[in-house]
């Protein structure tokens, strides 16, 4: 499958607004309602559209803070993934978590009430899993939101 600028427009306006109607797609691609609809039930078909999400107010939440745990391990076997991976995957505060180069080993965003709530969140981890070295950093500020991708890469 391949799509065109039209399904990248399409594209974009799913990623800034899940919300929007058909008929406001349509219009701000100019495409009829039904030619619009196909358009989209074929890029989900395609897996361009993963799922559709509403974004929440972390304040509202009472999740405003973040926190990044960077995670050195000295193991690295395929059982030690797994367990580490069960046991972040229980913990609803950690939102995301990557494993990387370099000096660290995984990095895992946590959103928290406050920062003294970390704590809580660290002893979840290391009860289930053994790690090496953890270093957290308090984000002061968030300058950019990755909410969405950029569309000139879609093939």
């Amino acid at each position: 499958m391949t799509i065109d600028d039209r399904d990248r427009r399409l594209l974009g306006l799913l990623q800034e607004d899940a919300g929007l109607s058909i008929g406001e797609m349509a219009d701000r691609v100019n495409l009829s309602l039904s030619a619009c609809a196909r358009r989209i039930q074929r890029l989900e078909e395609g897996g361009y559209v993963q799922g559709r999400v509403a974004v929440l107010d972390r304040g509202k939440m009472g999740v405003p803070t973040t926190v990044f745990a960077l995670i050195k391990t000295a193991h690295h076997s395929d059982e030690w993934i797994e367990s580490f991976r069960r046991a972040i995957g229980d913990i609803a505060e950690i939102v995301e978590a990557h494993r990387l180069t370099g000096n660290y080993d995984y990095i895992l965003k946590v959103v928290l009430p406050r920062v003294e709530h970390y704590d809580v969140i660290y002893k979840q981890i290391v009860r289930k899993v053994e790690l090496f070295d953890v270093s957290a950093s308090i984000s002061m500020e968030v300058l950019k939101s990755g909410k969405g991708l950029p569309l000139d890469h879609a093939r």
